[in-house]
Parts: C-alpha cells; structure tokens; sequence
C-alpha cells in the first residue's frame, strides 16, 4: 500500500474510522451488559473529538469544500474543550470532597 496514494490513504483512514466506531459499540456493550468498564460519558466526547478529526482529514483528501472541513475541525474542538472542561469539574469536585472535614 502506498500511503502516497489519496486513495490509499482514503482507505485506511475509513478503515480507522470504522475501527474506532466499533470500539466505542463494543465498550458500550460491555457496559451496558455488565455494568463494569468504562461508562460512556467517560470516552464519548474523547471519541467525537477523534472522530471528527478523522473526518475533516477524510473531508480535506475528498477536496470537500473547506466548511466541510471547518465544520469537522470545529466539530472536533468543541467536543475536546467539553471533554476537558467536565475533566477539570470533576477533579475539582474531588478534590474539594477529599479536603472537606468529615461532619459528625
């Protein structure tokens, strides 16, 4: 395979993208059947963020026009800075839980 090629790399990149949307259905399942693993509102903005990477990458080796393509990168670091800002609401309201004195 020459990665030189556009559809060679169109290829591989579908291919990427189909790996990763499977991943996220069988760590869903899994969860969803066990009740262990990762829940999805631990991975899914992670995911939508590569995703759409993925895409606008597809998008721009098609020649989409370029708000296809800014909507895909847009797309993608909207769902980042949501993934990172519940991150940080999170640790903080931990960190706030450990520091706190226990009320007795």
């Amino acid at each position: 395979m020459n990665l030189g090629d556009p559809g060679a790399m169109r290829l591989l990149l579908d291919a990427v993208i189909v790996f990763t949307l499977l991943e996220a259905l069988a760590l869903w399942s899994f969860h969803a059947m066990t009740g262990r693993g990762l829940a999805p509102h631990d991975y899914a903005l992670n995911m939508v963020s590569g995703v759409c990477l993925m895409l606008a990458v597809r998008a721009a080796l098609d020649t989409m026009p370029w708000p296809w393509i800014a909507t895909c990168l847009a797309a993608s670091g909207l769902a980042h800075g949501l993934d990172l800002w519940r991150r940080w609401q999170r640790a903080a309201r931990e960190k706030k839980e450990r520091t706190q004195p226990f009320l007795t």
